[in-house]
C-alpha cells in the first residue's frame, strides 16, 4: 500500500507540473454580443432592427465526418447575438439548397429523432469544462442538456427558455432567448463566456461546429470559441417555484383507492453562481417502471433513476460514484423479527421520501461546491398474533438523514481535483454509514495525456465499525491515430458504499491495459472506424488467488452510407476462479476456460425503417455448456408525427452453474438451463412540439430449470450429489404497460395523464408451456392505475411584474 500511495504522490506532482508547462495551441474565434433596448418577439422572425445591425459568426468546419472540411455554401450559417437584463438572444439563418428536404419529425422534448438541429453551447465560466447546451429541431422540439468532461451530454437536466423557427425559400431561421436565471456566470462588470455553435444537417450525417472542433484529441468542450460585449448587466433575481398537484385512482385485486397530493419544487441563485433546489413532499408516482428480472448472481440489481429531482444537475454529487439515488426512498434497511404465531399483514416496500435540498456552484477560481441533503420517514411493518389476535408495529426504517458534499476545484482547462463525501444518518440503532473518496484528473496543457487516480474509504457503524477501501491509479493517451493508457484498481473486502451508493465484486486487484485505432478522417468506403483492445488480469486480495485474465478486442465501423456494422471476442484462456458465486467468503468456484465472439449491425437511423441486430455467443471449454444472447430492435417512422419501436432480447443459457444453497458442511451449486425473452413496445403520436402520447409495453419472462445439483469442493471443482434435492426451479413473469399524454401548456408548466397496467408472479416451477405461462399470469391481481398531474412554472420576476401591472 506504501508503494501505492508513493506512486499516487508522484504522479499527481508530474501530471500538475505537464498541465502547468504544456502549451495551448487551440484557436478560439471570438464574437461579440451587442446590446438592445427594444424587445425581441421570440417568433423565428429576425425582423427587428437589432438583428441587421448584431456582428456575424459564420464560417462553419465540419466536425463529422469529414473532420475539419468548411463548410459548404450550399448549407451555409450565419449567427448574431444580442443580450439585455433578462437574457441573451440568439437568431441563426441556415441556409439550405434544397429546404423541401430538411428533416422536420416531431418528437417529446429531450427526445432528438431525425431531425436537422441547430445549437449553441454556453460556459459562463469560460473554463472548457462544464457547458450548458440549448438544441431546437426544424420541428421547434427544444432540447437541453449539461455537458462536462466526466459524464457528456445530461439531458435530464432541464431549463426554461424561449425559441422559434421558421421557413423560407432559402432555408430555415431559429431564434432564441436564454434567460440569465438559466446560465451561471461570475459576478462580473464584463463577461467573457466560452461558446461554440453547431448545426446538424440530417439528410447527409453533417455536423457543423462555427469553432473547428478537432477529433484528433481533447473533448468537445476544449474548443469553445469566445463570447465577450456582454457588460453592466443587471441579472434578474433567480427564484421560480414549481408546485403540483395529482390524483390517482387505483384499482388492485378489486380494491380501489383514490387519492390527491400535492408538493412543490423552489429553485434560487443564492448568488450568480450557486443555485438551491428544494423539493417538498415530492410525488414521483408518475415515474416509468423498473425493468424487473429473475435475478440469480449474487449482485443486487441496479435501477436506472427516473425520478426528475435525483437527475437534474447531479453530476457534482456523482464524482467517485459514492452517490446511487434509488438509496433513498428505497428499501427500508431493516426487516421484522417474527415471533411464535406472529406473522407480517403489511410492510412496506418503499420508505417515503419527506423532503431533498441541493446547493451546487462554482466560484470564480473554479472550485465546485456540491451540498445534498434528503430526508425519510420513518416507516414500520405491521405484525398480527394468530393466537392473541393482537396487531404490533416493529421499525424497518427509523427517520434518515442522506448527506452528499463534493469539493470539485478546476484549473488549467480540464484538470481537476476532487473530494466527496456522503453519509447516512439513522435514528435509533440502525446502521450509520460514512464514505469518503479524494479523486484527480489531470491533462497536460496539449491534451495529449490524462492522468488520474482516486482513493475511497467506507465507515460502517452498525455495533461494531468496519473500514474499507478501494484506489486507482492510471493514465491514458488521449490524442491520435495511436492510443493507450494503463490502470490499477484494489478494493478490499470490507469496502462497503451500500447505504448511499452502489457496489458489487469487493477483495480483489487488477491490472488494465488498453490501446485502440481509429481513423479521424474517412478513408476509402468508411467514414469511421475505431478498434479498442483491453486487456486485465484479476486476483483476490485477502488469501491472494487468482481469479481471471481477459483479452477483448472490439472493432466498430460506419460505411459512407451511414451503415453500422461490428463485433469483437473475449478471451478467457485460463478459465477463472470465481470467488462470488458460492457466496461463502474464501470460497472460489472453477469456471472454465471460454471465448465470447459478438457482433452488431445498425442501418442507417435516418431511414423510416431501421433495424439493430446484436448476437452474443459464449463458448466453454466444457461439453454442452454455453450461452446465447440475441437482440432484435427495429422501428419505423410512419411520419413526422407516428414512430413505432420494437424491442426484443432474447437468452439462453445451457448447463450454466450456480448456488443452489448450503449448509453447515456443504455449499451446493446446480446445473441450470435458463431461457430468457424480453418483449417491448413503445409508440409516439407527437401533435405539436408542445403535446405527445407515448405508449410503453414491457413483458418480461424468465424461466430456470436445473438438471442436477453438485457440492463444490475446496479445490474449486463440483461432485454431483443426492445430498441436496430442493426445488430451485422457478418462472417470473413481468407485465407492465403505460399509456402517456403529455402536454407543455406554458414554459416550464406540464399537464398529464396517465394510464397504468401491471402484473407480475413468480412460480416455484419451470417448463410449464408459453399458454399455460400467460394464462396463470393473469389469473393474478392486476394493478390499473389512472393518475392526472398538473405541474406549473412561476417565475418570481414575470410574477412581480404582473401584480404591479394589476
Amino acid at each position: 500500500m506504501k508503494t501505492i500511495i508513493k506512486c499516487f504522490a508522484f504522479t499527481l506532482v508530474s501530471a500538475m507540473y505537464a498541465a502547468q508547462n504544456g502549451s495551448d495551441s487551440i484557436q478560439r474565434k471570438r464574437i461579440q454580443a451587442s446590446p438592445i433596448s427594444t424587445s425581441i418577439k421570440i417568433d423565428g422572425i429576425l425582423d427587428e432592427e437589432s438583428w441587421q445591425t448584431a456582428s456575424e459568426a459564420s464560417n462553419f468546419v465540419e466536425r463529422r465526418p469529414n473532420n475539419g472540411q468548411p463548410e459548404p455554401a450550399t448549407t451555409k450559417s450565419v449567427v448574431k447575438i444580442l443580450y439585455d437584463d433578462s437574457g441573451i438572444y440568439i437568431g441563426a439563418t441556415l441556409y439550405d439548397n434544397q429546404p423541401d428536404k430538411i428533416a422536420r419529425e416531431l418528437t417529446e422534448r429531450d427526445n432528438l429523432e431525425n431531425d436537422d438541429i441547430f445549437g449553441v453551447t454556453l460556459n459562463g465560466y469560460n473554463d472548457h469544462q462544464q457547458s450548458l447546451e440549448f438544441l431546437v429541431t426544424a420541428a421547434g422540439v427544444q432540447a437541453d442538456a449539461k455537458l462536462t468532461t466526466d459524464f457528456g451530454e445530461d439531458f435530464s437536466w432541464n431549463a426554461v427558455w424561449f425559441s422559434a423557427v421558421k421557413f423560407t425559400d432559402t432555408g430555415w431561421t431559429v431564434e432564441m432567448k436564454i434567460p440569465y436565471s438559466e446560465l451561471r456566470f461570475p459576478k462580473s462588470e464584463v463577461q467573457q463566456w466560452g461558446i461554440n455553435i453547431l448545426r446538424l444537417v440530417n439528410r447527409t450525417s453533417s455536423v457543423y461546429d462555427w469553432n473547428f472542433v478537432d477529433n484528433k484529441k481533447g473533448s468537445y468542450m476544449l474548443y469553445d470559441g469566445v463570447l465577450s460585449g456582454i457588460k453592466n448587466i443587471n441579472p434578474p433575481t433567480r427564484l421560480s417555484f414549481l408546485p403540483y398537484f395529482s390524483t390517482y385512482v387505483n384499482n388492485y385485486d378489486d380494491k380501489t383507492k383514490a387519492n390527491l397530493n400535492g408538493g412543490m419544487d423552489l429553485k434560487y441563485g443564492i448568488n450568480d453562481a450557486f443555485t438551491l433546489d428544494l423539493t417538498l413532499i415530492p410525488d414521483f408516482g408518475q415515474t416509468s417502471f423498473d425493468r424487473s428480472v429473475l435475478n440469480l448472481s449474487p449482485f443486487e440489481v441496479q435501477f436506472q433513476e427516473q425520478r426528475s429531482f435525483f437527475t437534474e444537475g447531479t453530476e457534482l454529487f456523482s464524482k467517485g460514484d459514492l452517490f446511487y439515488s434509488r438509496r433513498i426512498g428505497g428499501y427500508p434497511s431493516g426487516s421484522p423479527t417474527l415471533n411464535e404465531d406472529e406473522e407480517i399483514i403489511e410492510n412496506p416496500e418503499k420508505v417515503k421520501l419527506f423532503n431533498a435540498i441541493k446547493v451546487s456552484g462554482r466560484t470564480n477560481e473554479g472550485l465546485g461546491i456540491g451540498f445534498f441533503n434528503a430526508v425519510t420517514e420513518k416507516t414500520s411493518a405491521k405484525i398480527y398474533n394468530t393466537a392473541t389476535g393482537e396487531t404490533r408495529y416493529e421499525t424497518t426504517e427509523p427517520w434518515a438523514n442522506y448527506n452528499v458534499f463534493v469539493l470539485d476545484q478546476r484549473f488549467r482547462g480540464n484538470s481537476s481535483v476532487s473530494l466527496v463525501n456522503t453519509n447516512v444518518i439513522r435514528d435509533g440503532d440502525f446502521r450509520d454509514a460514512n464514505a469518503t473518496a479524494l479523486l484527480f484528473d489531470i491533462r497536460n496543457r496539449k491534451n495529449t495525456y490524462r492522468y488520474f487516480g482516486a482513493t475511497k474509504g467506507s465507515l460502517v457503524m452498525n455495533g461494531e465499525n468496519k473500514f474499507g477501501n478501494e484506489s486507482t491509479l492510471g493514465f491514458n493517451k488521449v490524442a491520435g491515430i495511436h492510443r493507450f493508457g494503463a490502470n490499477y484498481f484494489v478494493r478490499t473486502k470490507d469496502y462497503d458504499i451500500g447505504d448511499l451508493g452502489y457496489y458489487d465484486r469487493t477483495n480483489f486487484h487488477s491490472l488494465n491495459t488498453n490501446y485502440s485505432y481509429r481513423y479521424l478522417q474517412p478513408r476509402g468506403t468508411l467514414n469511421s472506424l475505431n478498434y479498442n483492445l483491453n486487456v486485465s488480469h484479476n486476483r483476490r486480495l485477502d488469501d491472494d488467488l487468482f481469479t481471471q485474465f481477459v483479452i477483448h478486442n472490439s472493432i466498430d465501423m460506419q460505411t459512407k452510407n451511414f451503415f453500422n456494422f461490428g463485433g469483437g471476442l473475449m478471451i478467457w484462456p485460463f478459465g477463472e476462479n470465481d470467488i462470488y458465486e458460492p457466496r461463502t467468503a474464501g470460497r472460489f468456484m472453477l469456471v472454465p476456460a471460454m471465448i465470447n465472439p459478438w457482433i452488431f449491425i445498425n442501418t442507417d437511423n435516418r431511414r423510416k425503417f431501421r433495424i439493430n441486430t446484436y448476437i452474443d455467443y459464449y463458448a466453454f471449454d466444457e461439453k454442452g455448456r454455453y450461452q446465447l444472447i440475441y437482440q432484435l430492435n427495429p422501428s419505423y417512422k410512419f411520419s413526422d408525427k407516428l414512430r413505432l419501436y420494437y424491442n426484443a432480447n432474447f437468452n439462453y443459457q445451457q448447463n450454466d452453474r450456480g448456488f443452489a444453497g448450503k449448509d453447515a458442511q456443504h455449499i451446493f451449486m446446480g446445473s441450470r438451463n435458463r431461457f430468457t425473452a424480453e418483449n417491448g413496445i413503445s409508440s409516439q403520436y407527437t401533435f405539436n412540439n408542445k403535446m405527445a402520447l407515448n405508449l410503453s409495453f414491457r413483458h418480461y419472462f424468465s424461466e430456470v430449470h436445473y438438471r442436477k445439483f453438485e457440492t463444490l469442493n475446496v479445490d474449486g471443482d463440483v461432485t454431483e450429489t443426492d445430498l441436496f434435492n430442493e426445488n430451485r426451479d422457478g418462472t417470473f413473469n413481468s407485465w407492465n404497460v403505460d399509456l402517456r399524454y403529455s402536454w407543455w401548456f406554458a414554459p416550464g408548466s406540464q399537464l398529464t395523464l396517465l394510464y397504468r397496467n401491471a402484473v407480475g408472479n413468480y412460480l416455484e416451477e419451470s417448463r410449464i408451456g408459453f399458454s399455460k405461462n400467460f394464462e396463470k399470469l393473469f389469473d393474478e391481481p392486476m394493478i390499473n392505475s389512472i393518475s392526472l398531474k398538473l405541474t406549473y412554472y412561476i417565475d418570481y420576476n414575470q410574477a412581480r411584474n404582473w401584480m404591479k401591472k394589476s
